[in-house]
C-alpha cells in the first residue's frame, strides 16, 4: 500500500522559509554580539594587564629614584650639588614590551604655592611675603600688577581658614553664585590644577604661570636651592624681589657658581650686599644650599597602555622616601 505523500501549500512553505530565515539571522546577530562582546573583553583583559604592568615597573622606578636621591643628598652634608647631571638629564629604561622614559628635579626650585599662607592644622591666614612673591613671579610672565594681584588675593582665599574675602579675592559666596557650585578648599593645594578654578586665573595667565608652580606639602617660603638652580629658571630669584634682582642680573649671578656650588649663604649674597641691596633676613633665609624635595616625572609605554605619572620624593625624611603620587598627564 503506497502512502500518500502531504504537500503543504504554496503560502505556508513561504512563511517556513521566512521562519528559518529569520531564525538565522537571529542567530547570527546574537553570535556577532557575543564575539564582539569576547573581542572586548579579551582587549579590556589586556590592556588591564598592561596597565597594571606598567604600574610595576612605576614602583619599582620610584625605588630607584628614592635611592639616587639618598646618594645625592648625601654625599654633602652641607650642601647639594648636582655635578653627575641627575636633576637635568632625561633617563630611558628599556624593559619587555615597553619603555620608560624619567625625569628627576629639584622640586624646590619653583613657587610654593602654598606660601601665600602661613600656619598649620587648618589654622591658615595671609603670609604678605608670600603673596608678594607670587605678585613678583606673574610680573616677570608679563602678568600686570593688577591682575596678578587679584590672583593672588583668590588663592589666599582659596586656602585660608575663614570666609571674609581679601580686596581682590573670592570666598564660597562668590564660588556657590556660580552655574557650577563649588566652595573653597579651605586648606592648602594639594594639586596645581586647583588653581583652574580660582576667580581671575584666566586660561592664559594658567599656561604662564603652570611652569613654575608647584604645591608641597608645607606652607614655607619656596625653598630655592641656588646651588641647583639652573640658569633658565632665574626669574625664581627674580620673584623674591624684582625691584632689586633683575632677569639679567639673577642670571649672571647664576651663571657664576662656583664649580661645586656656594658653601654659604653669605658667599651667594655677596655680590647683592657689596651694591647695597639688603633683602631682608627673610629672603635672604629662604634661599638654601641644600635640597629637600625631589619630583620624579615619568612616562611608562607598556604595550598598548601609556602611563604618566609624578612622585614627590621627601629627602629630609630618614631615610628618604615618597610622600606624594599622582597619575595621569599633568596639565
Amino acid at each position: 500500500m503506497t502512502r500518500a505523500r502531504f504537500t503543504p501549500p504554496l503560502k505556508e512553505r513561504g512563511a517556513a522559509l521566512l521562519s528559518v530565515l529569520l531564525l538565522v539571522a537571529v542567530m547570527a546577530v546574537i553570535a556577532a554580539m557575543m564575539l564582539d562582546r569576547v573581542s572586548i573583553a579579551t582587549r579590556l583583559a589586556a590592556n588591564g594587564q598592561a596597565m597594571t604592568q606598567a604600574r610595576l615597573i612605576a614602583y619599582a622606578a620610584e625605588t630607584v629614584a628614592i635611592e639616587q636621591v639618598k646618594e645625592l643628598v648625601e654625599a654633602d652634608a652641607a650642601r647639594t650639588v648636582d655635578n653627575a647631571g641627575l636633576l637635568t638629564r632625561e633617563f630611558t629604561l628599556p624593559f619587555d614590551n615597553g619603555t620608560a622614559t624619567a625625569r628627576m628635579q629639584d622640586a624646590g626650585n619653583c613657587f610654593n604655592v602654598n606660601s601665600v599662607v602661613a600656619g598649620q592644622d587648618g589654622q591658615y591666614s595671609l603670609r604678605p611675603l608670600g603673596r608678594q612673591q607670587f605678585i613678583g613671579l606673574a610680573l616677570t610672565l608679563e602678568i600686570s600688577e593688577g591682575e596678578a594681584g587679584a590672583m593672588a588675593d583668590a588663592l589666599v582665599d582659596w586656602i585660608d581658614s575663614d570666609q571674609m574675602p581679601q580686596p581682590n579675592g573670592a570666598e564660597d559666596q562668590h564660588y556657590r553664585g556660580l552655574e557650577t557650585p563649588y566652595a573653597t578648599a579651605d586648606k592648602p593645594v594639594a594639586d596645581i590644577t586647583e588653581l583652574r578654578a580660582l576667580r581671575h586665573m584666566t586660561a592664559d595667565h594658567y599656561d604662564r604661570l603652570r611652569p613654575w608652580l608647584c604645591a608641597l606639602p608645607t606652607t614655607d617660603l619656596s625653598p630655592l636651592n641656588v646651588n641647583t638652580l639652573r640658569v633658565d629658571q632665574a626669574r625664581l630669584l627674580t620673584m623674591l624681589n624684582p625691584a632689586m634682582i633683575s632677569i639679567d642680573r639673577a642670571r649672571s649671578v647664576l651663571a657664576a657658581r662656583p664649580a661645586m656650588g656656594w658653601s654659604s649663604t653669605v658667599d651667594f649674597w655677596r655680590p647683592f650686599a657689596a651694591q647695597g641691596q639688603i633683602l631682608g633676613p627673610e629672603i635672604e633665609q629662604q634661599v638654601q644650599l641644600k635640597s629637600r624635595w625631589f619630583l620624579l616625572a615619568m612616562r611608562i609605554r607598556s604595550g598598548s597602555a601609556e602611563l604618566e605619572e609624578r612622585a614627590l620624593i621627601d629627602a629630609q625624611l630618614t631615610p628618604a622616601r615618597l610622600v606624594h603620587r599622582s597619575w595621569g598627564e599633568d596639565i
